[in-house]
């Protein structure tokens, strides 16, 4: 049963944070010190968490992450999903280009106490740039 529960603290962080942007989600589904290991040492991971959905969501208004794989061994949940979402708002520096995405990711989250503890992940940065800088796509 452990397990279904921390496949279930990783599934709802990506629905409700990223897929509807309620950023309450954070706060209830992540423990107040977890750490992000792609960030620096000392970062606020929930307060950083938060700033990233909302750039994110104000980047891609249609924002949605579809799970394709998730499993859990130990207190460690893995998780293979594809983002995607029209560019209408400024992401970063890059003003909206009006492209859509489709975006790999890959998710390690340690769960403690039955939040998320320790992230570990990856996702394809440069498709997603060339997605969006690349030459226009043709039909």
């Amino acid at each position: 049963m452990k397990l279904d529960a921390d496949v279930t603290v990783v599934s709802d962080m990506i629905e409700r944070a990223f897929n509807r942007g309620d950023l309450s989600a954070v706060d209830d589904l992540l423990l107040p010190a977890a750490t992000d290991h792609q960030e620096a040492p000392g970062v606020n991971f929930p307060q950083h968490l938060k700033g990233v959905v909302t750039m994110l969501r104000t980047a891609f208004p249609d924002l949605h992450f579809e799970i394709k794989h998730i499993m859990s061994s130990g207190d460690v949940v893995a998780m293979h999903s594809v983002m995607t979402g029209t560019h209408l708002g400024p992401l970063r520096d890059l003003p909206a280009t009006r492209r859509g995405v489709r975006v790999r990711h890959m998710h390690f989250v340690r769960i403690e106490q039955g939040r998320g503890a320790e992230l570990w992940h990856l996702w394809d940065t440069p498709s997603m740039m060339k997605q969006l800088t690349g030459p226009a796509p043709t039909a």
